[in-house]
């Protein structure tokens, strides 16, 4: 299975229209190459240089494995409820410093039928046992520091 995107390639600058910088929608997504036997995706962006260690942009299950592009600003299946306590996608705002963004993409050989704004936790646990296999796109993003006059 494949995972890219045309906004940004692997280990590269996400650009800001995709971060709290920007317009803050989610970047179009290729999903190439799914498993036979895949019934269901599972689309998880977790920053894993947030301060604890971990904070979920986006959680998104139910996508239908035919779907091939995710578009850009779209809602492609089912939401959790993310880090920053709301369902949708959070662009990347890292505090200080530059921040990885793992887009992780699973197929799943089950529907989850958990419902919307369900919790991650639940949709996590369903997964497990039904994880056929897993890929990552991964984008780096650094807010822009304003210039200070002297």
């Amino acid at each position: 299975m494949q995972l890219t995107s045309l906004a940004f390639a692997n280990n590269h600058p996400i650009p800001a229209r995709y971060t709290c910088e920007g317009d803050g929608v989610n970047p179009e997504l290729v999903i190439e190459n799914v498993p036979q036997g895949t019934k269901s995706l599972t689309l998880i962006i977790d920053d894993i240089d947030a301060p604890g260690g971990s904070f979920i942009h986006w959680f998104v299950f139910g996508i239908s494995p035919e779907i091939g592009i995710i578009a850009e600003d779209s809602i492609p299946g089912r939401q959790c409820v993310n880090s920053a306590g709301r369902k949708g996608y959070a662009g990347p705002c890292p505090p200080t410093g530059t921040h990885r963004y793992v887009f992780r993409l699973y197929a799943l050989d089950a529907i989850i039928s958990l419902p919307d704004g369900s919790r991650m936790s639940g949709v996590r646990m369903e997964m497990k046992g039904h994880i056929i296999e897993m890929v990552d796109l991964t984008g780096v993003y650094a807010k822009k520091v304003a210039a200070t006059i002297p």
